[in-house]
């Protein structure tokens, strides 16, 4: 919405904001512009529009695809990952980009299954947490994804497992401490001597507002500290996650907490940075994590996550494949 060139429709909810940040990506796709779109997922920029625009979104684990050549808002967090309408198509879209890459460093050097090869997802254990949907504020938007994983789970014989995540909660302050100082050190090099014009100067009031917290938190008087801590509150998030993938396969929520907002309506900040309350957490656990659309609400459609552990994206993928099938 605050685009600077001027804010991007939603396809699937005409007058709707897509979400962000990858909308375009996300629209073109539902437009029917294109088959397959690529976006950044940061804390819910891929998964998020999708769930808006009622079409396929894919965050890949941290390392699966190489971030060479993107823009980065936060270094600690960004993926590559992929829209699509139909799940074959991410999933060979994926099959190209994925991989080792001596341009980024973070990349791993893991064999990279062929993920179109969907399997089974019959009697597999599914994760719920309580404390994911409490994240969610819209009552319909829970009760739509409870549905499904009912429907999921009587077709597939699936065994639903509650899990302990109760340190969500902290997701979206520990995302934005993280996501200003590492944005604000990323835009240092666009200073208007090499790249064009200084970003201070052309920038709309979001991207400024994060820039100068950045500076604000990373100041010589706060040593850091605030940062830190931020890095700690992930790392406890990411050990969380990975005790819960003991217990289950899958893990199920709601992608989004609420419907979205017209444009040009007036929201806090608050409400606006609580759109990625439930996408965030993915991302600090460092797994993979996809949206597919799981039914409408006044409408307007709203997606279903579907999240895997780490390099576990061909479970993810069938799993994607089987509610696709269901619907």
């Amino acid at each position: 919405e605050t685009s600077y060139f001027k804010p991007t429709k939603n396809p699937a909810a005409p007058g709707r904001v897509p979400g962000g940040s990858s909308s375009g990506s996300a629209a073109a796709v539902a437009a029917g512009y294109c088959d397959v779109a690529l976006g950044s997922d940061t804390g819910g920029s891929i998964r998020n529009p999708a769930s808006h625009c009622g079409v396929i979104g894919i965050k890949p684990s941290y390392g699966r695809v190489s971030r060479f050549g993107l823009i980065d808002l936060s270094m600690s967090l960004d993926q590559i990952g992929v829209f699509s309408r139909k799940v074959i198509d991410a999933a060979k879209v994926m099959n190209v980009i994925s991989g080792y890459s001596e341009n980024d460093a973070t990349t791993f050097d893991i064999k990279v299954p062929d993920f179109t090869k969907f399997k089974s997802i019959k009697n597999l254990r599914v994760g719920v947490s309580e404390d994911l949907f409490k994240l969610c504020s819209d009552k319909k938007i829970k009760d739509l994804i409870l549905d499904k994983i009912e429907s999921l789970k009587k077709k597939y014989n699936l065994k639903l497992v509650k899990v302990d995540l109760k340190h969500v909660n902290l997701a979206v302050q520990t995302y934005y401490l993280l996501c200003y100082v590492e944005f604000f050190s990323g835009t240092r090099k666009f200073d208007g001597r090499k790249f064009g014009l200084k970003i201070e100067d052309v920038c709309g009031p979001e991207v400024l507002r994060r820039i100068l917290g950045g500076s604000e938190i990373s100041k010589a008087e706060y040593k850091g500290v605030y940062y830190r801590r931020a890095l700690n509150a992930k790392e406890i998030i990411k050990r969380e996650f990975k005790d819960a993938f003991r217990n289950c396969d899958v893990i199920l929520s709601p992608a989004v907490p609420r419907l979205p907002h017209k444009i040009g309506e007036n929201i806090s900040v608050k409400d606006m940075y609580s759109y990625d309350a439930i996408t965030i957490p993915a991302n600090f656990a460092e797994i993979c994590a996809g949206v597919i659309n799981a039914g409408f609400v006044n409408k307007i459609p709203v997606g279903l996550q579907v999240m895997c552990d780490s390099f576990k994206e061909d479970l993810l993928f069938s799993f994607l494949k089987g509610v696709e099938d269901e619907s």
